[in-house]
C-alpha cells in the first residue's frame, strides 16, 4: 500500500511538474494605454499566446503593464517590475531609448529575453526589433505628400515625441526627400504629447500662426482619432498621415487625408509574442536582430477592404 501510495504521489507531482512547467508569462510594455495602436498589440499579443498555447500546449499569460500615458521612466519600472514577478519574457515599445536601455540589459542579465517593437532601443541588449524601417516610413510619407502636393508647396511636420527614437528617425526620413523637391519647403517640425487632443491642437495652433501651410506630414496618427481635426475644406491643404486605425479611415472617406500609411500594429504585439516564445521554448533565435514590417498605403480605392481587418484587430 506504501508503495502505491508513493507511485501515485510520485505521478502526481510529476504532472504538477510539467503543468508548472507548461505556464509561462509574457510582458507587454507599450507607450501608453489610451493610443489605439497599442490596443490593437495587445489584442495580437492575447491572440498569439492564444494560438501558441494551443499548438504546443502552453499557457501563456500576458501581462500588460501600459503607463496610461507616456512615461519611460515608468516602463522601465514596468520591466523591473516583470522580472520579479517572474516574466519569461518582454516585449517593449520604447518612449525614451536612453531611459529604458539598462532596464532592458538588467532583464536580459537576470535571464529574462527582451524583443521591441514600434520604436527600439538599439544600443541595448534586445535580442529582435521588430517595425517599419523609420527612416523609410519618413521617406514613404513625403513621397507620397510631395506627390498629391503637385511637387510644392509649404510643409509642417507634425512629430510628437521628441525624445522617441522612431520619431526622430522618420523626420530624418522626410527631410532626406523634401531635399528632392525645390518647390517643397518646410515650415518647422512640430513636437507634441503623444495624445489626439494635444496633436488636434498643435495643428490647430500651427495653422492659426501660419496660413500659408499647405501640407501636413503626420509621421504618427495622433490627430486623427479625434473628430474634426484638420479644420480646412477637403483638398485645400494637403495631408499625408502613418497609421490607419478605424477613427481614421474617415479622413480618407472625406478626403482630408488622401493617403494613409497603416502600420502593422496588430503584428507588433502577435509577432514580437511569436519571437519570444520562439526563443524560450523553442530555443531559435531570429535569422536578423532587426525584422522589418512593411506600410500598406490605404486610399479611397481600398479604404473598405481595409477597415475589415479591424474587426480582428480591434474588436469592439
Amino acid at each position: 500500500m506504501k508503495r502505491l501510495l508513493l507511485l501515485v504521489t510520485g505521478v502526481a507531482l510529476a504532472i504538477s511538474g510539467r503543468a508548472a512547467e507548461k505556464t509561462l508569462t509574457i510582458g507587454l510594455v507599450a507607450k501608453s494605454q489610451g493610443n489605439p495602436v497599442f490596443q490593437a498589440a495587445r489584442v495580437g499579443a492575447i491572440n498569439a499566446a492564444k494560438e501558441l498555447g494551443a499548438k504546443y500546449g502552453y499557457n501563456i499569460m500576458i501581462d500588460w503593464r501600459t503607463p496610461n500615458e507616456e512615461d519611460a521612466q515608468k516602463q522601465a519600472e514596468a520591466i523591473e517590475q516583470l522580472v520579479l514577478a517572474g516574466a519569461a519574457g518582454i516585449s517593449v515599445s520604447c518612449s525614451d531609448a536612453n531611459k529604458l536601455t539598462d532596464a532592458i540589459n538588467s532583464a536580459v542579465k537576470n535571464g529574462v529575453p527582451v524583443a521591441t517593437f514600434d520604436s527600439d532601443a538599439p544600443a541595448s541588449l534586445r535580442f529582435v526589433t521588430y517595425g517599419v524601417d523609420d527612416i523609410e516610413c519618413g521617406k514613404q510619407t513625403m513621397e507620397e505628400l510631395a506627390k498629391v502636393m503637385g511637387g510644392k508647396g509649404v510643409v509642417a511636420v507634425l512629430a510628437g515625441n521628441q525624445n522617441a527614437p522612431n520619431l526622430q528617425k522618420r523626420v530624418q526620413g522626410v527631410k532626406e526627400v523634401a531635399k528632392k523637391f525645390p518647390g517643397i519647403t518646410i515650415r518647422d517640425v512640430y513636437y507634441h504629447k503623444e495624445t489626439a487632443q494635444d496633436a488636434a491642437a498643435k495643428i490647430e495652433q500651427v495653422m492659426q500662426a501660419n496660413p500659408d501651410i499647405t501640407g501636413w506630414a503626420l509621421i504618427g496618427g495622433w490627430p486623427l482619432f479625434t473628430d474634426n481635426a484638420l479644420k480646412w475644406q477637403p483638398g485645400t491643404v494637403q495631408c499625408v498621415s502613418v497609421d490607419a486605425l478605424p477613427a481614421q479611415l474617415a479622413y480618407i472617406r472625406s478626403g482630408h487625408v488622401p493617403v494613409l500609411l497603416a502600420q502593422q500594429c496588430y503584428e507588433w504585439g502577435h509577432r514580437t509574442v511569436e519571437l519570444l516564445f520562439d526563443k524560450i521554448v523553442l530555443k531559435k533565435d531570429p535569422p536578423a536582430v532587426k525584422e522589418i514590417s512593411m506600410l500598406i498605403p490605404v486610399t479611397k480605392e481600398n479604404v473598405d477592404a481595409f477597415a475589415k481587418n479591424w474587426d480582428k484587430w480591434l474588436p469592439k
